[in-house]
């Protein structure tokens, strides 16, 4: 789905047959400015999409953004003026901050990551809000992170139940190498490490080890395989975690579980009160 059929069905969800309160208080051709205004600090992101709701609702609304995607903002900057129908505005208020919001907050969680992380890479996942996976993939770039799959077809991943099935690592990464891919397979322990580096898999994603089990991997796999640190990560472990010199940390909370950023407008003059 494209991301303007995105705005359009989520526009269509909120609005449906109109925003009854706003038609009913205030006359149709009450025009306003309004600021757009972080409620606290953080990572802008999502600016051109907000933008993009306020004119499928009213092509005449003027969106003059005050920050850029990816800017460092404190409490209080006004990240967008707004100057238009007054019904229009407020009817697309919600969902344009909706999308701001959320898209805002994974940047700014992504970029806590990454400020941590030294040189190692931050990485998303897919586990993403069904049909959002553009946005909130871009907003994890505009964080500092970098993206993982976009979808299956990606790259190979090979994880416990296809090896259940295949029945050993080394089968399943033979029966992967037609793909021409390169091929990282999952280990939860040291012994399927070693299984996966006399496969010669091209990376492993060490799956929920502790810092010990870590250590041992990088060692194992130093000149052989690039590593790929996922699950249990959080903000208090992750510099432990990079200083061991792994390649990769994969966050799905990154999109599954960010903050949304608070950001609100406000109306701040009547310019056509008629």
């Amino acid at each position: 789905m494209k991301i303007s059929e995105i705005i359009n069905e989520a526009l269509k969800e909120d609005i449906s047959k109109g925003d009854i309160t706003s038609n009913a208080v205030i006359p149709k051709s009450t025009a306003v400015k309004a600021e757009i205004i972080a409620k606290q600090k953080g990572i802008i992101a999502g600016l051109d999409v907000a933008k993009t709701v306020f004119r499928e609702v009213d092509n005449k609304i003027v969106f003059i953004k005050k920050v850029n995607d990816g800017e460092f903002v404190k409490k209080g900057k006004i990240i967008a003026e707004l100057r238009g129908n007054t019904r229009a505005i407020l009817s697309s208020e919600r969902v344009a901050l909706n999308f701001l919001q959320r898209l805002s907050g994974i940047a700014t969680l992504t970029y806590e990551f990454v400020k941590l992380a030294g040189n190692v890479k931050i990485l998303d996942t897919r586990k993403t809000t069904p049909l959002l996976r553009e946005l909130e993939k871009y907003a994890v770039r505009v964080g500092g992170g970098y993206n993982h799959r976009f979808n299956l077809n990606d790259a190979v991943l090979i994880k416990d139940n296809h090896i259940a099935i295949a029945g050993s690592v080394s089968k399943v990464v033979m029966l992967a190498r037609k793909t021409g891919k390169k091929i990282e397979v999952e280990a939860k322990n040291i012994k399927e490490v070693k299984e996966a580096l006399d496969a010669h898999a091209d990376t492993l994603l060490l799956d929920n080890m502790n810092l010990r089990e870590i250590k041992k991997a990088v060692e194992l796999a130093r000149g052989k395989a690039k590593i790929e640190v996922s699950g249990g990560v959080n903000l208090k472990n992750i510099r432990k975690i990079a200083n061991v010199n792994v390649d990769f940390i994969s966050i799905g909370a990154l999109t599954h579980s960010p903050k949304a950023m608070d950001i609100s407008l406000e109306v701040r003059e009547v310019i056509d009160g008629k």
